[in-house]
């Protein structure tokens, strides 16, 4: 998958976790992209570990719901750590 791709999928990641995990978090639009994109990286990680799939290869609806968790994840530990 392509850096763009990435990005993409990071940003539509980050921002239905922003949105399913609402809250005021700095850093914006940008922040949320990384978040998103790492988060994708980190879904594709923990989905590997648990058996249950594999990295985020291509742009699909279960690159995009193994993204989602793992934007999520993200988002709650940056959270933890930034309070």
């Amino acid at each position: 998958m392509g850096i763009l791709s990435w990005i993409i999928l990071g940003l539509l990641a980050g921002i239905i976790a922003k949105w399913i995990i609402p809250g005021r978090d700095g850093g914006g639009f940008i922040v949320t992209t990384l978040l998103g994109i790492i988060g994708a990286i980190v879904g594709g990680w923990l989905g590997a570990m648990a058996g249950i799939g594999g990295p985020v290869s291509s742009f699909s609806l279960g690159s995009l719901f193994t993204a989602i968790v793992g934007a999520l994840v993200v988002l709650a530990v940056f959270r933890a750590v930034t309070r």
